[in-house]
């Protein structure tokens, strides 16, 4: 091979008095005609290998300019986007409605139950605080008027929250790479896509979370530039500040789950790297450990539980999620029948009482005029458990056997006796009977019957104290007691299934032929009756701490009991990366569609495979002894590294969802497509390199900039394609004519 003079300009930085120098030296003639060509396409331009340190803060020169001027750039935009016509629509849009809700409730300190945890949330009333929003706004259903309520505030807030991914995907592709032109693509694949923006410019729990996640990983990318200053003030700053946004990623939904993974493995990954150096003692692995522990796993956990401290500080007053909670944590809100109450402490024939299933997220027997409808015979009184406090979930206890009178003595309820539960609004007494259940085929209705208080001899129940002999007296809140059917011999169940339209979507109530269900226990949550002495319900005051592993329960099993709605469009994982259906945020005459830009997200795909052939193509060089230039390998290994991470990322915060039962929407791939994008700005800027290489010298330049310029100019006109998904649509669908998106529908599954 013939060889030829290069002229390389090589960047030489060295630290003097808090800036660095930039040398030019030498030109050099080099016997690898390959890596010639490579090392001064790769260093001849200013968006290839920046040799420049991770603290781009203290560098100068025209690599520090050009880092800040893309910098600032790409964050202008993106503010510039997400802020764009903001308070359009002027009505609720899809989960507004949930979220939107419960950050009023929090400024109005009304307790309620979600499946989330807090952070999201409380940012989000807190958001509503400051930008003057009161909190009376009812947030009832999409599509609802704003009117004169000041919510514009609160999506701004979250808007800045969506608008810092980009800059945050700038700056983490630059840690892993020391390339502008990764870090630019990152910024734009995500900037220029239409689906992030959606998430970003409404009230919702998205933005939110993304922003921690990228928190979280430009943190610790952060941290481990400064591996060699270890325990030095930016050393732990970063390492600290990890370690708070991790805490922040999980307190704002539990996928933050995955990115501690993530952020967890890193970290292994780094303290084996700290152990494999025979320059560090056993004292000094010892101390990295501890000081990963302290900021990584101490404090976030700290942070976590702390998050809870406050938001039961502040939902102190009752609300409408009390009923999923237990009658001791219950009496700690304020308003809450149970708070400060007195009750009581036993149960006596005549008495009303309200039965509570004893079970993570148990809800209240309860029944109501509505019969069961004639595909599930007999037609009797539907009886079912509900969450929320109501008047439909009182029953009177009574005897077997006989009728109460005025001036009977009081006799107290206690285990092994037979008994009678008479729903107080329709009379009806709880019955059951060899049919089965609407939806446990297996087990068997139950249903109210009778009149008046007189039904038959299949409203006889025993009941009984659950580890107590008979004889035990019924203790309010505190005895877990069954209710046996006498005759049928089944006991009183009920789960999380949820029954059809015909039954308000209540929960089914069944009577399980397996008497050592162990879900089948039940507690007294008030007791109203005169004739009874009063006890304080001080006694059951739940500490912190169990109030905090209740929360958790309960929202953990709210989580996995989430089922779609009737009509409701969900998705499968398989089609998010595909962008195969989308979500409707908003109807009416301002149609906005939750649907990523296909350009983009099909880009990532072949992204995904590209990195496949070029590492597997690397792979067979390697194992058949081809020497490859220096620079090259350097390049190589560092574009190999960053992909492998970023495909860490993506893995685990896309692949977990194939297992789970519950129900899924197309926003939960976002986390993970912000790392895929990620990688795809890393592919491209390779794949550019590989086609500077293939070309003559002489036009290698043209190649770059018309490569470079064609990619970006056909982000930009995707993003101005697909922009009215995100801005508002009016007018006719996408296959009508004279509409906006004539001819964009390329997915039949497209609701546009």
């Amino acid at each position: 091979m013939a060889t030829k003079k290069t002229y390389i300009v090589e960047s030489k930085f060295e630290s003097s008095e808090g800036f660095l120098k930039c040398e030019k030296y030498r030109d050099k003639k080099m016997q690898d005609e390959e890596g010639d060509d490579l090392k001064e396409r790769i260093e001849g331009n200013e968006f290839s290998k920046e040799a420049v340190t991770s603290d781009i803060s203290n560098s100068s020169g025209v690599d520090s300019r050009t880092y800040y001027s893309l910098l600032l750039s790409v964050s202008a935009l993106s503010v510039i986007t997400r802020l764009y016509n903001i308070d359009k629509p002027s009505h609720v849009c899809w989960d507004e409605t949930h979220f939107g809700k419960m950050g009023s409730w929090y400024i109005k300190r009304e307790f309620f139950f979600d499946v989330h945890p807090p952070v999201g949330k409380m940012l989000i009333g807190l958001f509503g605080i400051v930008t003057g929003y009161d909190g009376e706004f009812p947030f009832g259903k999409p599509g609802d008027e704003y009117g004169e309520t000041r919510y514009v505030g609160m999506r701004v807030c979250c808007a800045l929250l969506g608008a810092a991914l980009v800059p945050l995907a700038y700056m983490s592709v630059w840690l892993l790479t020391k390339s502008l032109l990764s870090s630019l693509f990152a910024a734009l694949l995500i900037l220029l896509d239409v689906g992030t923006l959606t998430l970003s410019r409404h009230i919702l729990l998205d933005p939110i979370m993304l922003f921690f996640i990228m928190m979280s990983t430009y943190s610790e990318l952060k941290f481990l530039s400064y591996q060699n200053r270890p325990f030095s003030a930016q050393w732990w700053l970063w390492s600290a500040l990890t370690g708070v946004f991790l805490a922040a990623s999980i307190g704002v939904k539990f996928v933050g789950l995955f990115i501690i993974l993530y952020v967890g493995i890193s970290t292994v990954n780094d303290l084996w790297k700290i152990l494999g150096n025979q320059s560090n003692s056993l004292a000094d692995v010892v101390k990295h450990f501890v000081a990963r522990a302290l900021c990584l796993i101490v404090l976030p956990t700290l942070i976590y539980i702390a998050t809870f401290a406050v938001h039961l500080k502040i939902l102190n007053h009752s609300g409408n999620g009390d009923g999923f909670y237990s009658s001791a944590f219950q009496s700690q809100l304020i308003g809450n029948r149970l708070y400060n109450v007195s009750m009581p402490e036993n149960v006596a024939y005549g008495s009303v009482i309200t039965l509570k299933q004893r079970r993570t997220g148990g809800a209240y027997l309860h029944s109501h005029w509505h019969l069961y409808p004639e595909e599930h015979p007999p037609r009797q009184q539907q009886v079912t458990t509900y969450a929320h406090k109501d008047f439909n979930n009182e029953w009177i206890i009574k005897m077997a056997d006989t009728e109460p009178e005025s001036g009977d003595p009081v006799q107290l309820v206690v285990s092994g006796d037979l008994v009678r539960l008479e729903h107080r609004e329709t009379r009806r007494n709880l019955h059951s009977h060899a049919e089965p259940a609407p939806l446990s085929k297996r087990q068997f209705q139950v249903a109210g019957y009778g009149m008046n208080g007189t039904g038959d001899a299949n409203d006889i129940w025993l009941v009984e104290v659950v580890g107590s002999p008979p004889g035990t007296v019924i203790q309010t809140a505190k005895s877990r007691l069954r209710f046996i059917h006498y005759h049928v011999r089944c006991v009183l169940h009920s789960h999380d299934k949820k029954l059809p339209k015909w039954g308000w979507e209540q929960l089914e109530a069944t009577c399980n032929p397996n008497l050592r269900e162990p879900k089948a226990v039940w507690s007294v949550e008030e007791v109203t009756d005169n004739r009874l002495p009063n006890a304080s319900f001080e006694i059951y005051s739940p500490s912190f701490m169990e109030r905090f592993m209740e929360s958790h329960a309960v929202m953990t099993q709210g989580n996995s009991g989430l089922k779609p709605k009737e009509g409701e469009i969900t998705s499968r994982p398989w089609q998010w990366p595909l962008d195969f259906r989308g979500q409707i945020f908003s109807g009416k005459d301002h149609r906005i569609y939750l649907l990523g830009n296909p350009v983009i997200f099909w880009g990532c795909l072949v992204a995904h495979v590209l990195f496949a052939i070029y590492f597997l193509a690397h792979s067979v060089k390697v194992q058949r002894g081809h020497i490859e230039n220096k620079v090259w390998r350097e390049h190589k290994k560092t574009m190999f590294t960053a992909c492998w991470w970023l495909l860490l990322g993506w893995a685990l915060h896309y692949l977990p969802f194939w297992p789970m039962t519950r129900v899924l929407y197309f926003h939960h791939y976002f986390p993970a497509f912000l790392f895929s994008a990620m990688l795809t700005g890393v592919v491209l800027d390779h794949t550019v390199i590989l086609l500077m290489t293939m070309v003559p010298e002489s036009v290698s330049g043209t190649l770059f900039h018309t490569v470079v310029g064609g990619l970006i100019s056909g982000l930009i006109l995707s993003f101005y394609l697909f922009s009215p998904l995100t801005y508002g649509m009016d007018g006719p669908m996408a296959l009508e004519e004279g509409s906006k998106m004539a001819g964009l529908k390329w997915l039949n599954s497209w609701d546009i």
